[in-house]
């Protein structure tokens, strides 16, 4: 259907943008303000000449009398320059209203060239520091934080649309082999229902693992009083029988630190620590954790045994998907993405992560909560 073009009219009335508003609104001021000057110039001047001619009249001695032609030639002078001067304000306020108001074209213009694919892009105002640089660093940062919420949408669907096709085209071989067996019986189709189950779990997992890695990546939206020692409590009591399991032995010398935070985020740190320390270890390792107040920091430390951990792959064992040396495969219960998830944590909350290899073998993690920027984000 052809789009019908809206022609306007020849006595439509302009738009009335704020620059005509200011300019309509000087040049009303200057008339109202040129109006009484008159009024009051020209009453001064009849109340003289009255005067003049009532002294006048008094005898032969008074002064002379003021002709009553100047008083209506000034008048009349008045009134011509009157319109004449208000259409001059107007020129002058609508140029001057333009030159005020330029910093908020440039501000309008560029955020409609801003969109999904250059959020980079930003305003910059330069020149004193008035209201509208004010709205342009208020803007900046409101584009920043889209910008970073477009970035994890688009590494949230990257991860997970590559991480999730090996599991969903491990299912979709396995049914597909299933169903084309002819000889296929109750107990076959049972053990690949199974296979299909266990690889949905692995799935989910690794969509959890994945939505909290975007979550603390957002930041901390509420900030609460936290105990480090009673969170680091909670995660042992439900992971001690999988650490005898492993017979791995856990010391923890859980003193209490409060520090301020993401209750769940801080959780789900502490989770994620210990977890690596289990899965990645030695038959008869051991794990301590230990949780403390030094030098007036809220401070988390994890080590554990395990294999040798080269300097230089330290760095890289905290990006996601990221293992150790060439290994790529992973653990059943892992989904490489605990140290990912403990670094993101980390940053989300303004601390310190101090990550060692040790020389025996393992890893030693310290995070540490600075306890007076965590004091002023509570609230009072």
């Amino acid at each position: 259907m052809p789009r019908l073009r809206q022609t306007r009219s020849v006595f439509s009335v302009p738009r009335r943008t704020l620059q005509m508003q200011l300019a309509l609104f000087y040049a009303g001021l200057f008339c109202a303000l040129g109006v009484t000057l008159l009024a009051i110039t020209n009453g001064a001047a009849f109340v003289g000449r009255s005067s003049s001619a009532e002294v006048g009249s008094g005898g032969p001695a008074a002064a002379p009398v003021q002709p009553h032609s100047n008083v209506h030639q000034l008048a009349i002078i008045s009134v011509i320059a009157l319109p004449i001067m208000v259409l001059l304000s107007l020129a002058f306020g609508w140029l001057v209203a333009g030159r005020f108001l330029r910093p908020l074209r440039t501000i309008t213009t560029t955020a409609r060239e801003i969109s999904a694919s250059n959020l980079h892009q930003r305003l910059a105002l330069g020149g004193t520091d008035d209201e509208f640089k004010e709205l342009g660093k208020t803007l900046d940062g409101l584009f920043g934080r889209l910008e970073a919420s477009f970035e994890l949408q688009r590494r949230f669907v990257a991860n997970a649309s590559h991480e999730l096709r090996t599991p969903l085209t491990a299912e979709r071989a396995l049914l597909q082999v299933a169903l084309a067996d002819p000889d296929a019986t109750v107990e076959t189709l049972r053990s690949t229902c199974e296979e299909v189950l266990k690889l949905g779990e692995q799935e989910a997992r690794l969509i959890d693992a994945l939505l909290t890695l975007a979550s603390s990546e957002r930041g901390v939206e509420q900030w609460e009083p936290i105990d480090l020692a009673e969170v680091a409590e909670d995660v042992l009591s439900v992971r001690r029988q999988e650490a005898g399991r492993r017979g791995i032995h856990v010391d923890a010398s859980l003193g209490q630190t409060h520090a301020a935070g993401d209750p769940s985020l801080v959780e789900s740190l502490v989770a994620n620590l210990v977890d690596n320390a289990l899965r990645h270890n030695v038959a008869g390792g051991r794990v301590t954790i230990v949780t403390a107040t030094r030098a007036g920091q809220a401070t988390l430390s994890v080590c554990n045994t395990g294999p040798v951990i080269p300097e230089e792959e330290l760095d890289r064992l905290f990006q996601p998907f990221q293992r150790l040396g060439d290994e790529r495969i992973r653990h059943h219960d892992g989904h490489g993405l605990g140290l990912a998830i403990v670094q993101a944590i980390t940053q989300a909350h303004g601390a310190t992560l101090t990550a060692r290899a040790q020389p025996e073998g393992g890893l030693s993690i310290e995070i540490c909560f600075p306890l007076d920027s965590a004091r002023t984000r509570l609230p009072t």
